[in-house]
């Protein structure tokens, strides 16, 4: 038998639900693709919660260890205080796991009722920097003797005007985090048949953060990508290449995904700014509850689903599995196991449009009925 080992972390909040509904349909899809001659070998790893009653760790050394020695894990949401509290457990294993590429898919299945008129429309891939950008998390609260610093030395120094009660915020951009994350976008639309890659920025305003992503990302396209990628000028001018790469600002791009989402592909971004357009596309298919994920470095693929924590319905079984078990058939396309990926993604698609979904699906879809997280990983693994 040939076996794949994944490390998981079962994750906060709903966190439990979501691996127990969706964790059996992934078994069955490998092994009705490949009867028996394929499985995978679960391994679970402490975070979060679970860990620090455990541990008195929230993410113990020994959990770092293990995902820097591995080439694929999976993860439940983990949960993050607003405003105060510990650091985020998500960025901190992104920087120190160095997972630079944040990939998102967002597609279309039958019988989703959208806000808007063609999501069938929708088939994106969002790839999303990871570890620089606002989200390099270095800031001074309002008032610390920290910020007081930086301020003094903008004002002395830099000649800059800002209010003595100002927080700050550093947003870090560099041409390497930048150029590596582009790349991956343009080797994926190149490998897969994907028409065109856009730059997503907001370089009109920071010209040089947002702008120099967008300058490093056609650096890229030109001088590693010159046999297979052209700009929409070379393209207007008779080019013949397989991938364009064009730029949109990004405030432009959401209007743009919203009404011609056929003309988008791959979208390359900056941290922030792929964050919330991925979601926001997410919207147009059904939700967070159908949007998968993996963050990736050059060394491991860790997957996990996009929604959060879900605290208010935790325990209530009223939780979608269906972004962990997209984000397993994600696992699978990674590594080859196409046949059982294309199998979940059938059978996710024939549940949905048979109209027995979990609650956010429900108050979406006419006639639908509501069921439960576990009955909804039931039906998807009944329907392989």
């Amino acid at each position: 038998m040939q076996t794949k080992t994944v490390l998981f972390i079962e994750g906060d909040g709903i966190g439990p639900e979501v691996w127990a509904a969706g964790r059996p349909v992934l078994d069955s899809a490998v092994e009705k693709a490949y009867g028996g001659e394929r499985a995978l070998e679960w391994k679970e790893l402490l975070a979060g919660k679970k860990a620090f009653t455990a541990t008195g760790d929230y993410l113990p050394e020994a959990t770092l260890t293990a995902l820097k020695n591995c080439d694929l894990a999976m993860k439940g949401p983990l949960e993050t205080p607003v405003g105060g509290g510990f650091r985020s457990l998500n960025v901190t294993m992104r920087q120190v796991l160095d997972l630079y590429a944040c990939i998102r898919p967002i597609r279309y299945f039958k019988g989703i009722e959208s806000p808007v008129k063609r999501p069938d429309l929708v088939d994106m891939v969002v790839f999303r920097e990871n570890t620089e950008d606002v989200y390099a998390g270095i800031e001074w609260k309002s008032g610390s003797p920290e910020a007081k610093k930086v301020l003094a030395f903008l004002r002395d120094e830099m000649g800059v005007a800002l209010s003595d009660t100002a927080g700050l915020g550093v947003k870090p951009m560099t041409p390497a985090g930048c150029k590596r994350l582009v790349r991956k976008a343009l080797a994926f639309a190149v490998k897969h048949g994907r028409p065109s890659v856009t730059l997503a920025h907001k370089g009109n305003i920071m010209k040089f953060t947002e702008g120099a992503f967008r300058a490093w990302g056609y650096e890229v396209a030109a001088e590693e990508f010159a046999d297979t990628v052209m700009t929409e000028d070379e393209a207007k001018n008779g080019g013949k290449k397989p991938v364009i790469v064009k730029d949109r600002i990004c405030d432009a791009l959401f209007q743009q995904v919203l009404m011609y989402p056929e003309q988008y592909h791959v979208i390359a971004s900056p941290n922030l700014n792929g964050d919330y357009l991925s979601d926001a596309l997410a919207a147009q298919v059904g939700g967070l509850g159908l949007a998968p994920g993996v963050n990736m470095s050059d060394n491991i693929a860790f997957f996990e689903p996009t929604h959060g924590t879900a605290p208010s319905i935790a325990g209530k079984d009223l939780a979608n599995p269906g972004s962990l078990i997209l984000s397993g058939a994600m696992l699978l396309e990674h590594i080859g196991w196409n046949e059982a990926a294309a199998l979940i993604h059938g059978a996710v698609e024939k549940v949905i449009s048979g109209k027995r979904v979990t609650v956010d699906l429900a108050g979406q879809i006419n006639g639908s009925t509501q069921v439960g997280c576990k009955e909804f990983g039931e039906l998807v693994g009944a329907a392989l």
